[in-house]
């Protein structure tokens, strides 16, 4: 199985296309994530789309606006209200986390390694077979 997180931005109008991803693909969501974290003394949310895996291929996408968005917790704001007003809509819970900040990595590779390692061992994801 390959997951692969997709960035699509930090969460600035690409929060629109994150949105619409999801809207039209909710047959194959799996969960919605926001994930908290310090950027620098910023307090700051990504915001996750987690599709299932697809049948021919068993590839899973993991849609990302990574870091870019307010902590809503400590900073309301519309965005994370947007995705909050979907995930009602679509009968989801948003699954918040808090998470080390993408700069504490050397490569973002490693920092996408990172949360898959996360999401797997607290069974957001199927595990590789």
């Amino acid at each position: 199985m390959i997951q692969r997180f997709i960035e699509l931005g930090e969460g600035y109008s690409d929060i629109y296309e994150l949105i619409e991803l999801t809207k039209n693909n909710q047959h194959r969501l799996a969960h919605m994530m926001a994930f908290h974290t310090d950027v620098k003394g910023r307090k700051v949310t990504s915001l996750i789309a987690v599709m299932k895996p697809t049948d021919v291929g068993e590839f899973q996408a993991l849609y990302i606006c990574r870091e870019g968005i307010p902590n809503p917790h400590i900073t309301p704001n519309k965005r994370f209200d947007l995705f909050k007003e979907l995930a009602d809509e679509l009968q989801k819970e948003i699954i918040e986390i808090t998470i080390k900040p993408s700069n504490e990595f050397k490569e973002l590779a490693l920092f996408y390694q990172y949360v898959i390692a996360i999401l797997r061992l607290n069974h957001y994801i199927p595990a590789l077979k």
